[in-house]
């Protein structure tokens, strides 16, 4: 199968800041006095958007500025708790200029929004930066649909069935199911086994177990 794109998902494949999420939906909630159950409140809303998230932490719809009023407070705590904790996944950055010298189109496709988007690029300092970024907060249905997949893939000119999807979540890994991407999961918060499917690549622990195996140089690059 040709491959002629990568579209990474954000958090828990690009940077490791899960932890720091679910800490921040910790803490959100204390401030509401909303309970919470962490472990399944997390399981059920990985890869989702900030609308989604709300709904099922409040149990209610919520209108628009509402969303974005609580999901900047949310991602506000998040970012004040993972800054001095900073870090990529193991490999990220040299991996991510190894695919764009090889000639393969780089997207994110991301439930995150515009601000913790900014946050991580600027602290990455990615070279070259993604031709493309979808986020959560543009409107379109989170994971497991494959809306944002799909329209990284259409940003970039890309036929779904020759993107490969990076993920770290089993919804995200749905989602590019979903789409008709392959994938290939990175075991920074699940197991192989939660992140197994027929068009899953490889399962690792970060990029540099990933380029250990030779990965970039086993797959078809598609060439003009």
């Amino acid at each position: 199968m040709r491959t002629e794109a990568i579209i990474f998902d954000m958090d828990g494949t690009m940077v490791d800041s899960m932890p720091w999420h679910s800490r921040a939906w910790g803490e959100f909630a204390r401030r509401r006095a909303v309970p919470i159950d962490l472990p399944d409140f997390m399981s059920r809303t990985t890869g989702r958007n900030g609308a989604e998230c709300l709904h099922e932490l409040l149990g209610r719809v919520l209108v628009q500025d509402e969303v974005d009023a609580l999901t900047r407070e949310k991602e506000d705590i998040y970012r004040e708790l993972f800054a001095p904790h900073f870090a990529e996944v193991a490999g990220f950055r040299r991996f991510a200029a190894e695919v764009a010298e090889r000639g393969l189109k780089v997207a994110v496709g991301t439930a995150g929004d515009i601000h913790s988007v900014r946050f991580v690029l600027s602290q990455l300092g990615m070279e070259p930066a993604p031709l493309a970024i979808v986020r959560g907060d543009e409107g379109l249905p989170g994971k497991p649909r494959p809306d944002i997949f799909l329209e990284a893939a259409r940003r970039i000119a890309a036929q779904p069935a020759h993107c490969i999807v990076f993920e770290d979540a089993p919804f995200g890994i749905e989602a590019a199911r979903r789409a008709g991407m392959r994938a290939v999961a990175i075991c920074s918060t699940h197991s192989a086994q939660e992140l197994a499917g027929p068009h899953v690549l490889a399962a690792v622990r970060d990029y540099t177990e990933l380029m250990n195996t030779d990965f970039l140089e086993r797959i078809h690059v598609a060439t003009a």
